[in-house]
């Protein structure tokens, strides 16, 4: 991830105020990482799958524990018959059918798992794909240190450029008036006029593009946190410029192959993938499951007298044995599925693995050459700003040309750019670093807050 490098001049000083709050409301990076954590969509996210997921363990861990389960059947009939029969007093009566017999049936089953290999293999697969869910959530706990803090020095970087393109821009202006002045007085050539003109129109011609590139900035610092952002503390100018320790960016690798929460968690679902075979195969053992069945039955009848009333319920426990024969091929279908699925993951995790390293030794790099690089930028504004003043000086007594001044004017701005992106993006680099290897933790956003102002 790199700090996205805002091109174009940025609009004035002046056109911002509008916009930006008062520094009296200054807001730093943990007040912005405080309010992505409590309303960033994307970590919430993350942490909805992996409870989703986490789910996936008790159900799986279910069908191995006691299946007990009731029942209740009644059933009522209607003989619809006419007939002879005696009544209380021994004399015969006559029937119409209107009566009618009821049948209840109570029903108590248990059924426990004694042996089901497929069983045992999901309940393995539904651990290690809820620990792999689990690395994932920490890789995005540790993304929004990184995210916070790049939308953050976005926002830092757009608002320097306006001020140095603000300061480009009076310059501009500056030369043109100066060559307007001598141009007046016969002391300068219509040329130098035309020509600081048209630089200081140029200038003036880019402010909306500048102005939507800030705003853009802070909006996707909003995006991040759900609200809009007010006066940021800025980087201070003495920076700690420190290596990466260890020295050794074989170290780094090695740690980021044992650490990375992303390779953890794709190697969690590879070993996941393993289990969800074994759990295919084992479509073709036998199943032996220890069944228990209570059975209990009564009959009830308005017709025959004396009758009604539940029997004797009865018990049966035994030891069901089951041997799948044939299934139409769908169990060699899933095992073949499930061994593609491994080989897709593990070309993942061979990927990621591959590019963990990679960024690994780059942001290493990035981290020592940045050292030279700031302090290099540092010297080069240094130099620029001497050299303007000499070119201005050289101008007004006629041994510079317009053309010089204009390039010297260029020159401060696009080093002064550059130091500032530099800066920014070397503090942004330690941090991707400890990302890539896994070890980024909140101090290390506290210490970055601690560089600003």
């Amino acid at each position: 991830m790199q700090i996205k490098i805002l091109s174009g001049c940025l609009a004035a000083l002046l056109a911002t105020a509008a916009y930006l709050p008062s520094p009296a409301s200054a807001e730093d990076l943990m007040d912005i990482y405080r309010e992505a954590v409590a309303n960033d969509p994307v970590l919430a996210n993350a942490d909805a799958r992996r409870l989703v997921v986490a789910e996936g363990v008790p159900q799986a861990r279910g069908a191995l524990l006691p299946q007990l389960s009731a029942g209740l059947e009644m059933q009522q009939f209607h003989p619809g018959y006419s007939g002879v029969a005696n009544d209380d007093t021994g004399a015969p009566a006559v029937t119409t059918g209107g009566g009618h017999s009821r049948q209840r049936d109570l029903t108590l089953n248990l059924d426990q798992t004694v042996l089901d290999l497929s069983k045992f293999a999901r309940e393995r697969q539904a651990k290690l794909t809820a620990e792999s869910q689990d690395a994932t959530y920490e890789g995005q706990l540790q993304d929004l240190f990184v995210r916070a803090t790049t939308a953050y020095f976005n926002v830092l970087i757009a608002q320097d450029q306006v001020e140095i393109n603000q300061s480009y821009e009076d310059a501009y202006k500056q030369q043109f008036d100066q060559a307007t002045t001598l141009f007046s007085q016969g002391l300068a050539p219509a040329a130098d006029v035309t020509q600081s003109r048209a630089y200081y129109l140029y200038i003036k011609s880019s402010r909306v593009s500048a102005e939507t590139n800030l705003k853009d900035t802070r909006r996707a610092l909003q995006q991040l946190t759900g609200k809009e952002p007010g006066t940021l503390k800025s980087l201070r100018e003495d920076l700690p410029m420190e290596a990466p320790s260890p020295a050794d960016p074989k170290a780094w690798v090695e740690q980021a192959m044992n650490q990375n929460p992303d390779l953890m968690a794709a190697n969690h679902l590879v070993t996941a993938d393993e289990h969800s075979i074994n759990a295919a195969r084992s479509g073709h053992l036998p199943t032996v499951n220890l069944s228990m069945n209570y059975d209990k039955a009564g009959a009830w009848s308005n017709t025959v007298r004396g009758g009604a009333g539940y029997g004797t319920g009865t018990t049966t426990v035994g030891l069901v044995l089951a041997v799948p024969l044939f299934s139409g091929g769908v169990t060699q279908s899933q095992v073949r599925q499930a061994i593609h699925q491994r080989d897709a993951d593990q070309d993942d995790l061979e990927t990621l693995r591959r590019q963990t390293m990679r960024d690994t030794n780059n942001y290493f790099n990035l981290v020592v050459a940045g050292i030279e690089q700031v302090n290099d930028a540092r010297e080069a504004v240094d130099a620029a700003r001497k050299a303007l003043a000499s070119m201005r000086a050289g101008y007004d007594i006629g041994t510079q040309s317009l053309t010089n001044v204009v390039v010297a004017i260029g020159t401060l701005a696009d080093v002064r750019n550059q130091y500032t992106t530099l800066r920014h993006q070397f503090i942004l680099n330690k941090l991707l670093l400890k990302r890539t290897v896994g070890a980024a933790e909140l101090k290390d956003v506290e210490e970055i807050n601690r560089l600003l102002q």
